[in-house]
């Protein structure tokens, strides 16, 4: 099972990054480094399987959070380098929360408790309904206002399900 990390900042630059030496893959792998209001620099290496929310286009200037597997090896560089499996641009009216959320759809921080709405749409990554119930899963949270309980409550706008082989 993944647990997932983040990193939020400002997209300083895209590039294209070449994963072999064919060339064949050129422009289909992405470089994309993002800093930090503390001027903190994380990379991210954006494949054509990474899962950008609402598939969303970002530019350089864009403030967005990157997604990542927390267990996953990483190459001992500054600034770090990790391999983005979910990107989100950031917006005023909705935030995002991608983590297990368990059998009472608690977050696995315990910081987020779902409340899920009949009008909430639950789909998979390949934007196909999920017809089962969302619990003890890997989630992507797209949601508004939060109560100011612990965990903080809400009815999120939609749920992702992540379907990890």
């Amino acid at each position: 099972m993944k647990s997932y990390a983040s990193f939020q900042g400002r997209v300083k630059s895209i590039e294209d990054f070449p994963i072999n030496q064919s060339g064949k893959d050129l422009g289909c792998y992405k470089f994309v480094s993002l800093i930090d209001n503390n001027d903190s620099i994380v990379n991210f290496i954006v494949s054509p399987t990474t899962y950008f929310v609402d598939h969303v286009m970002i530019k350089v200037g864009d403030i967005v959070t990157g997604f990542y597997d927390r267990n996953a090896p990483v190459p001992l560089i500054y600034p770090p380098q990790y391999r983005a499996l979910i990107m989100a641009k950031n917006t005023h009216y909705q935030n995002v929360k991608v983590d297990y959320f368990n059998s009472n759809l608690i977050s696995s921080d315990g910081m987020l408790k779902l409340n899920i709405a009949p009008y909430t749409s639950v789909i998979l990554e390949n934007g196909q309904e999920f017809t089962k119930c969302p619990i003890n899963r890997n989630l992507i949270v797209v949601y508004g206002p939060t109560t100011k309980s612990i965990p903080a409550q809400t009815t999120p706008y939609k749920i992702v399900v992540i379907c990890d082989n």
